[in-house]
Parts: C-alpha cells; structure tokens; sequence
C-alpha cells in the first residue's frame, strides 16, 4: 500500500488540476485509508499480544518519467497485490485461529478499501487528457 502511495503521489504532481483532484478523492484518499488502517490494525494486534512493534515507512513519490498512467497503473498493481496478500491471509484462518474479531475486521475494512480500486482506475485513466 505503501508503494502505491508513493505512485499515485508522483502522478498527482503530471496531472492538471481537475484529474489530479479525481485522483485524489477516487484513489488516493482509499488508499490512504487503507494504509492507515492497516498501520492501525497492526499496532493494535501488537499491543494486545504484546509483540515487537515496527513502523512502515511510506514509499517515495514514484518516478515521473513513468507518466501519469504508468503511475497510476503501478498503483493499482501494488494495491492489488497488498489486497491479494490481505485475501491469502484470511483464507488461511490464522486470524480465526487467534481468535482476534478486531484483526478480522481490520483486515476486512482494507480489503474493502482497496477492493474497488481497479475500477476506479480504469475510470479515470479513461478521462485523462480530455
């Protein structure tokens, strides 16, 4: 999610002003929320079983010689792949198995997050340039 992040900030900085504000509100923002929760449902998870915390360092502002598409189809990747991950995790009924509902629901609430970001996507990169 991080990666993502740092994607979709280098391809806000490409875009005019009206693309780069559906940028922000359509992917940015979800995203952001996603990694805060996750960020969020980790420490918590830690804490309350008393396990190492760690930070996670947001990804630096991807490349602009990508253009904003390339950006913007990097970000998508990366948030699929984080929600892809999310959904391996649950499907392996570890978080059942510890028997922790607010892990369970914090993983739920990124996945959906995450979940309608390719669509989101695809709508704008089909308006960018008009």
């Amino acid at each position: 999610m991080g990666i993502s992040l740092g994607m979709l900030e280098g391809a806000y900085e490409l875009l005019d002003d009206s693309s780069a504000e559906s940028l922000e509100s359509d992917l940015f923002r979800p995203v952001q929320r996603a990694y805060g929760r996750a960020k969020r449902t980790y420490t918590e998870f830690a804490a309350r079983y008393e396990l190492e915390s760690r930070d996670f360092e947001p990804a630096p502002a991807g490349a602009p010689a990508r253009g904003a598409k390339g950006l913007i189809d990097g970000a998508v990747s990366a948030a699929s792949e984080a929600e892809r991950e999310l959904a391996e995790l649950q499907d392996s009924m570890l978080p059942v198995e510890v028997g922790d509902p607010e892990l369970r629901a914090g993983l739920e609430q990124v996945r959906e997050l995450l979940g309608g970001m390719p669509g989101r996507a695809r709508e704008l990169l089909r308006t960018l340039g008009r």
